[in-house]
């Protein structure tokens, strides 16, 4: 939940959504007595003097069937509205917008008020600020308007299959998965006719065993907090904060967990006992310590802390005080008998400001990175960087991804979302080049570095937006072509869980170059929506022949979860088969052409 800049206060409302008629004109909401009383504290965190888009929130009305992507198009694109975020329930047509400002709510008022938009007339009211989800649930609980929910265990929440047979584990995620591959599949023939014969041939091969099942994790994630006798514990979490759960739990009976992490959660959960500064609250926004990443390598051993400090009420004195704290107390001897942090980073977790997409560490001592093997390539990994969490998984995810792909050394490999560089790194011996992007700067100041350390020299890397970096890579590609040799372009995706943004589809779909592609999902339930958007018709956004799905597998690479990570080759049949030789000119002139067509067309909304 967002917290409130004390000026520029609303009368407080209640957050449910009124169905009633309104003026035309924007009016701003008001709240009687009775409903602040009986709202308790549901709109404490306006009181707070913190920022929090809910003060500048409007609702926006007679929308008619609208996708969320073309909405933000529309108010960010085409308006020029300074919007921090959109929330609308599903199949509605109405939607909240919140704003930093009471300028630009009030310029979206006057903007979006009697707006047309696809045949509709769009009202504009100024909307309610939605209740605290933690104190509503709360409230309802105590008045009996609901049911108290059931506390889950630490193994319940995290580990739900723990107490199931290995082979049973994977018994269950062959079925849900090809039960998904099923869906999907029905989904494809009702949109695209044409894929018919591609998914009559479609084979999924199964689940293949990760070769470590026990404290495989790599990476987690510790929150500061208390149990249900009030103790103080570095866990995780049990529940949401929208299911009125804030407890954290104990986590040294889990299964996933190796005994590096464990010691951390118990070493920074004495220190956190022990300091004058306070864990968080996250009801009231109260406290410091308010979680602990953990990193570590089973290769070299190395352990990395990075402490994340809710640092919104403590001065720059009392930060720096903090972070003196930690380093002394991970330098002391009786802390360093069993395990030994040799990388320590501070983290300052707080609301973050309009264009910040990360919080900031600061380094305080040991090395500044640790270091990992997959496939015998060695990997540098900064605090922030994506690294597979399951280390040995990833040397059977990747040999299948190369598997599938079947690069020879004529191939030239595009690594989208290449993170450190892991797959590209471990595709380079099997290509003639590979191009990698990644949005995270840092992420590919380690791909570098590692592809120097392995003494690879054939791969180079892009720090950037994927979407805008596709076109350049295939044109860099084409480019590095030796003339009347065919072209043999192959794409790897392995994006974050909510899959890749449809603009990225829409430039991949519309490089004729790439005629097979290499999808790797740890979430397929959301990556389905991708899957459809490679196979369905072309169209006026997606332009250039549909990618079919040719055969799958997937790896646990989550034992004792519901997790699975799965990957699909798809292949595409193009007008210029793959085996035909094509001039480095006339495929350069090709893809220039589809570029400046497509241009104005990834824009557009999804057919």
């Amino acid at each position: 939940m967002d917290e409130a800049n004390t000026e520029n206060k609303p009368v407080i409302a209640d957050s449910n959504v009124e169905n009633e008629e309104k003026s035309d004109q924007p009016i701003e909401s008001v709240a009687s007595i009775e409903e602040v009383q009986k709202a308790g504290n549901e709109f404490e965190y306006l009181e707070r003097n913190e920022f929090t888009s809910e003060i500048f929130k409007i609702e926006v009305k007679n929308l008619g069937y609208f996708g969320i992507g073309e909405f933000k198009k529309l108010l960010k694109n085409t308006l020029k509205l300074d919007i921090t975020k959109i929330k609308s329930p599903t199949h509605k047509e109405f939607a909240f917008v919140c704003f930093r400002s009471q300028e630009d709510q009030q310029r979206a008022l006057e903007t979006l008020n009697g707006y047309k938009w696809k045949g509709k007339v769009l009202k504009a009211l100024a909307a309610k600020a939605s209740a605290d989800p933690l104190h509503k649930r709360r409230g309802e609980e105590q008045t009996g308007e609901s049911k108290p929910k059931r506390q889950r265990t630490a193994v319940e929440a995290t580990c739900p299959l723990a107490g199931m047979p290995y082979e049973q584990q994977l018994e269950q995620k062959t079925e849900e998965m090809a039960a998904l591959l099923k869906k999907y599949t029905q989904e494809l023939r009702r949109l695209n006719a044409a894929a018919k014969p591609h998914l009559d041939k479609f084979q999924f091969n199964g689940v293949l065993p990760s070769p470590n099942v026990e404290g495989y994790r790599n990476k987690n994630e510790f929150t500061v907090g208390k149990n249900a006798a009030g103790d103080i514990i570095v866990g995780f979490r049990l529940g949401s904060y929208s299911d009125g759960s804030v407890e954290v739990a104990d986590v040294q009976q889990l299964p996933h967990l190796p005994a590096q992490a464990k010691w951390a959660a118990l070493s920074f959960q004495q220190l956190v006992r022990q300091s004058k500064f306070k864990p968080f609250n996250p009801v009231g926004n109260l406290g410091h310590f308010r979680q602990l990443m953990v990193r570590t390598s089973s290769a070299t051993g190395e352990l990395m802390l990075v402490a994340g400090i809710y640092s919104s009420n403590l001065s720059e004195a009392e930060q720096l005080e903090l972070q003196q704290e930690l380093k002394t107390f991970f330098e002391l001897p009786e802390q360093n008998e069993n395990y030994k942090c040799t990388s320590l980073y501070y983290q300052d977790v707080k609301h973050r400001e309009a264009g910040q997409m990360i919080n900031p560490v600061t380094h305080l001592s040991g090395s500044t990175h640790i270091t990992d093997t997959i496939q015998g390539l060695q990997f540098r990994i900064s605090p922030l960087a994506f690294f597979q969490i399951n280390t040995e998984g990833a040397s059977v995810l990747y040999q299948q991804a190369i598997d599938l792909a079947a690069p020879t050394q004529d191939t030239t490999m595009l690594d989208i979302c290449c993170g450190t560089g892991t797959i590209a790194l471990a595709f380079a011996k099997h290509c003639k080049q590979v191009l990698g992007v990644e949005i995270v700067p840092d992420a590919i100041k380690d791909a570098e570095y590692n592809a120097e350390a392995n003494g690879i020299k054939n791969c180079k890397f892009f720090a950037g937006n994927a979407d805008d970096y596709i076109k350049s890579m295939v044109r860099e590609a084409l480019y590095g072509q030796e003339p009347g040799k065919p072209v043999d372009l192959i794409a790897v995706v392995d994006p974050p869980r909510a899959g890749l943004h449809n603009r990225s589809i829409a430039a991949i779909r519309s490089a004729s170059a790439i005629k097979r592609l290499v999808y790797v999902s740890c979430n397929p339930n959301s990556a389905k929506r991708n899957f459809i958007e490679l196979a369905r018709p072309e169209s006026k956004q997606y332009k250039g022949e549909p990618f079919y799905p040719k055969s799958a597998v997937a790896v646990d690479m989550f034992p004792h979860t519901s997790h699975t990570e799965l990957v699909i080759l798809f292949e595409r049949e193009s007008k210029t088969m793959p085996t035909e030789a094509v001039t480095k000119e006339a495929a350069i002139e090709a893809e220039i052409a589809t570029t400046v067509e497509c241009a104005e067309s990834v824009a557009a909304p999804t057919a």
